[in-house]
């Protein structure tokens, strides 16, 4: 009986392990290239994809996208640039400053980050 339960737990973990493996629905989890609005700011942090309008919660693990925006010598905070930047989108948290959001977008790496916003891309 006790070798039965054994093997049962063992078999549940592996599909626990299994079905938390392939949990990316919707492309979540991959790394991508967005092309977008970001703002950054006391309490904000943004992104607003400009090929579907989609709004993110930017977490940046690159640590090259806030110096760069900071590096701009805005008057104001929250001044929208574009950016181009690859990442993951993750479902974000149920607490803390992101929990307002959808999704989260973790940065990877900047590609350009500029003041000049294309208006044939984001308009």
């Amino acid at each position: 009986m006790r070798y039965k339960l054994l093997i049962f737990g063992f078999v549940a973990m592996a599909i626990a392990v299994l079905c938390s493996c392939n949990g990316n629905k919707g492309g979540q989890g991959k790394l991508h290239t967005f092309k977008g609005l970001y703002s950054f700011g006391p309490e904000v942090k943004s992104f607003k994809n400009c090929d579907d309008t989609h709004e993110y919660w930017v977490t940046d693990s690159s640590a090259q996208l806030e110096l760069k925006y900071s590096q701009m010598n805005f008057e104001k905070p929250y001044e929208p640039v574009y950016v181009e930047v690859e990442g993951v989108s993750i479902k974000s948290g149920s607490e803390g400053m992101g929990s307002d959001y959808d999704s989260t977008l973790v940065v990877k790496k900047v590609i350009k980050i500029t003041k000049e916003i294309p208006q044939d891309l984001c308009n």
